[in-house]
């Protein structure tokens, strides 16, 4: 392709022709020989990751830079050159961006909470027609898989379940099966639909509920997988409720988990107990 972009086609004899495809099968053939220099030592195999890791950033934050510059620059500040623009201009260029993706983010998170909201509204009228499911006047929605007949707990209680979530779509996005244990948190402490549908479970019994977005994450993200809007799927199996401690001289001062469990807890990715369990 070089070959033929560098001559023009009216300098060509046509007796010239196969000396003129040699030389293209020979451009074309550079590729294979130049091949990237193998990562041998440590500092190559650092340089290499902190590159990659970089490059992954940038385009999973859908950051549109261009890499010849882009290594131009890491080069011109790694090596002491004079680089092409001043702390202040950098200063104002990054933030400038920053407030781009933030905008970006606004948009995209409002337009991903409509279409989820729809499709969750979808799914949850044709589900409470289903057999066996049971729809509260909140929007929840449950089904009693396996019936218990211990105790059921009151919000100020802690429990021990296991559990498997999953989007309408049939993803899994966290189990406590799969981690092999029970997750443990208070009652009061997780998403609403959680709570409001523990407090119905007696210990030994396995439900799955159906969760619209208002009694679960609402329009943020939770983690990777659960996006704004979000109607979630649930088995949870009551295995037991935590015995209370008897209180200690200042246990006046400690926080309530009603008190601290949503805040804290709601921003962290459900996947590790008992911040499995969303909240």
């Amino acid at each position: 392709m070089y070959g033929q972009d560098t001559t023009p086609p009216a300098s060509k004899p046509a007796a010239k022709k196969p000396a003129t495809a040699g030389a293209a099968k020979t451009t074309g053939s550079k590729p294979a020989t130049a091949a990237a220099p193998a990562l041998t030592t440590k500092k190559d195999k650092i340089s290499y990751a902190i590159g990659a890791d970089l490059g992954k950033k940038l385009k999973t934050s859908s950051i549109d830079v261009d890499p010849t510059i882009l290594t131009r620059a890491l080069k011109d500040t790694l090596t002491g050159a004079k680089v092409d623009m001043t702390d202040d201009e950098i200063r104002a260029t990054l933030t400038d961006l920053t407030k781009d993706l933030q905008q970006k983010q606004v948009v995209a998170s409002k337009e991903a909470s409509e279409k989820n909201r729809k499709a969750g509204e979808e799914f949850l009228t044709a589900n409470k027609s289903k057999e066996g499911v049971m729809a509260l006047p909140d929007g929840l929605q449950y089904k009693i898989l396996t019936p218990g007949n211990g105790p059921k707990p009151t919000a100020s209680d802690t429990v021990v379940c296991n559990y498997k979530g999953t989007l309408i779509d049939g993803k899994e996005f966290d189990s406590s099966y799969k981690r092999g244990q029970p997750a443990t948190f208070p009652v009061s402490g997780v998403i609403k639909g959680w709570t409001e549908a523990l407090q119905m479970m007696p210990v030994g019994s396995k439900w799955q509920l159906f969760i619209p977005p208002d009694l679960a994450y609402g329009d943020r993200q939770a983690g990777q997988d659960i996006t704004p809007g979000s109607t979630l799927v649930f088995e949870v199996e009551l295995m037991s409720i935590q015995p209370k401690t008897a209180a200690a001289p200042d246990a006046g001062d400690q926080p309530k988990a009603s008190e601290k469990a949503p805040d804290k807890t709601s921003d962290k990715v459900p996947d590790k107990a008992p911040d499995k369990t969303p909240n």
